[in-house]
């Protein structure tokens, strides 16, 4: 099992004061060698722990001093030491089979988690399962959990996971129910599979059987161009509008049933179908936000200064210390303060013009929220521009999944006195999907938080001179209006 190694060491924590250095391995706490950044954090969570360093070719054992619940104060290299439990699905709509040759190899690796579940909210079809994983979610609470559903009907849910195990793996999720674990259920909805009576099938069966699931939500699989499922189809608008009006019938039963909606549909069906958002207050707490869920209403709310932006969805990931920076814990730029009102924007006008680059999805909820607040142009000094993904191609529109090679040319055609924002989701440590970098899209550009708030002060905000650098950063959670 190949041991974590510290990559980063906060300044005067037990962990510094006691001398761990960057490149130290961590091979042992207290005589036992964690095998993720869980137990690793249990472990180190005790008074006093005593750690066993590799460093170089030297064995070390370094005592902590530190009180009980106070955490070490590193971050190392995996949030998983030993391997990483890989999906043995075969998905026709898996996005990971969908991607082109020659990305980054971490890129491929599709995971079925409950660790990576826990930790960054990714989804897990439980069809890996195991009683000794169930003993131990209960017995250190290892919660939310967040399970893909797809349907309940075990021929059909076999079928889309083309796994004879998916037929029953369901189980597991009453078991974590039973048990207390907070869940959150997705279904992927494809065309002609798991639409119409079906969807009908499994989210009444869900709501009669699970009910005690925290939120479930329904999202359109997404279709680059390298699919290779003849299947696999877009969702037409009329089939759109049919998920959003059995999404809406259901809603209104569970708040009759349980008090609460319970399922949800994603941004992307109200674009498809030409519907309106719903209000802000039909999200109940966005507890799917970062599946795509509420994001439109939270980014305008937090743009008209309504509302902050969602909160973190609550979970024990949120101070496992030790942690990578990714997913949900992604490191984000601080959101500076605004000004408000006419003054702001006519103050701003005055500036230099701003050109806003984002999805095509996106646009389509940027161009209004600009527009109410006088912003978008030509009245105002804003223009959005919802860059195609020809990289991707197929119905990929989210902002997120803009590379470098779908920025740099339209960019090449924004004028020069123009600065240009850029959301932060587009970026991962610094690079964008297809491998480029800032640095490799010709001119600069303003990188800005992903939520309205932060959008509405960077406007505000005069920018940088002609020919000034821009300011950058690299955060990757969330998606910016998409």
């Amino acid at each position: 099992m190949p041991a974590p190694r510290v990559v980063a060491v906060a300044p005067g924590s037990p962990a510094a004061v006691a001398g761990l250095e960057v490149g130290d391995e961590l091979l042992a706490v207290d005589g036992q060698a964690p095998r993720d950044v869980i137990a690793y954090r249990f472990l180190t969570d005790g008074q006093d722990p005593v750690v066993t360093l590799q460093r170089g070719r030297e064995l070390l054992e370094v005592g902590i001093e530190k009180p009980a619940g106070v955490p070490l104060g590193v971050e190392v290299s995996s949030p998983v030491f030993d391997r990483v439990r890989t999906c043995d699905n075969h998905c026709a709509f898996c996005f990971i089979y969908q991607l082109p040759k020659g990305l980054r190899r971490s890129l491929y690796v599709k995971d079925d988690d409950y660790r990576l579940s826990f930790l960054y909210g990714n989804f897990t079809t439980l069809t890996r399962f195991t009683e000794l994983d169930l003993e131990r979610v209960v017995a250190e609470r290892l919660s939310p959990l967040h399970v893909s559903i797809h349907a309940t009907d075990p021929e059909v849910r076999a079928r889309l996971l083309r796994n004879p195990r998916g037929a029953t793996s369901l189980r597991w999720l009453r078991c974590l129910l039973d048990a207390g674990i907070e869940v959150h259920g997705q279904i992927v909805v494809c065309p002609g599979i798991n639409d119409g009576p079906v969807l009908e099938a499994t989210v009444a069966d869900l709501l009669d059987g699970y009910p005690e699931l925290a939120s479930v939500a329904c999202v359109p699989l997404g279709l680059s161009r390298h699919s290779a499922e003849p299947a696999m189809r877009p969702h037409r608008p009329e089939e759109a509008e049919a998920v959003l009006e059995t999404v809406t019938a259901w809603q209104e039963l569970a708040m009759a049933a349980i008090g609460r909606r319970f399922v949800f549909a994603a941004d992307e069906y109200y674009l498809m179908a030409g519907w309106p958002f719903p209000g802000p207050e039909t999200y109940e707490g966005y507890p799917q936000h970062e599946n795509g869920v509420g994001m439109a209403a939270a980014f305008a709310e937090a743009f008209a200064g309504r509302a902050l932006a969602p909160p973190r969805p609550s979970g024990f990931f949120q101070a496992v210390d030790g942690a990578p920076p990714a997913g949900y814990r992604a490191v984000r730029l601080p959101s500076p303060r605004r000004r408000s009102g006419r003054a702001a924007v006519a103050d701003a006008a005055a500036g230099r013009p701003v050109t806003i680059l984002t999805g095509e999805f996106g646009a389509q909820v940027l161009r209004p929220v600009l527009a109410e607040a006088g912003w978008l142009a030509p009245a105002g000094p804003v223009e959005v521009r919802g860059v195609p993904n020809r990289f991707f191609g197929g119905t990929v529109g989210v902002t997120g999944l803009l590379t470098g090679a779908d920025l740099a040319p339209v960019l090449a055609t924004v004028p020069a006195e123009h600065r240009v924002l850029l959301p932060d989701v587009c970026l991962s440590e610094g690079r964008f999907l297809d491998g480029s970098g800032l640095e490799d899209l010709g001119r600069a550009v303003e990188v800005v938080p992903t939520d309205g708030a932060a959008l509405r002060a960077a406007l505000e905000a005069r920018g940088p001179a002609v020919g000034e650098p821009a300011s950058a950063s690299g955060g990757e959670e969330g998606l910016w209006a998409s």
